[in-house]
């Protein structure tokens, strides 16, 4: 793993998380009605809205976003960030498996951005599992 695939999956999902958690905690109404935007929407056909539960989804998110804006100052810390790719991947993998299980609510383009967006949402994280390997210097010069 180099610095610049963890700077990209750390910034995808830091950008994830402040995008969905801010809307979702400081609009709860609309973002239930509206997400994720682009002129979708997947939350009503999931249930009535709830204003806590929404908060509650949106700090989550805020707080991943801020645990994740503090791995980027620390992106060659391998314990660092493996510990924040773990923490998204428990999140990720059991979101995943959740919506898996509803898509049949929703129609062919949607199932479908359902699925590879939640999928990259596995990935991002598990691929900062992977550590990165000590420079090597060629002092033989």
């Amino acid at each position: 793993m180099n610095t610049k695939l963890r700077y990209v999956s750390l910034g995808l999902l830091a950008l994830t998380g402040l995008y969905t958690g801010a809307w979702a905690y400081f609009s709860p109404k609309e973002w239930h009605e509206n997400f994720p935007g682009f002129g979708l929407s997947w939350l009503p056909q999931l249930g009535p809205d709830n204003e806590h539960l929404a908060k509650d989804a949106g700090a989550m998110f805020l707080a991943l976003s801020a645990l994740t804006i503090i791995t980027l100052r620390h992106v060659r810390d391998n314990r660092v960030v493996q510990t924040t790719g773990a923490v998204w991947l428990v999140f990720s993998v059991l979101h995943l498996s959740y919506h898996m299980q509803h898509l049949d609510m929703y129609g062919t383009r949607d199932q479908v951005l359902n699925v590879v967006t939640l999928s990259a949402l596995v990935l991002l994280p598990a691929l900062l599992l992977v550590p990165m390997l000590p420079v090597r210097r060629d002092d033989t010069r």
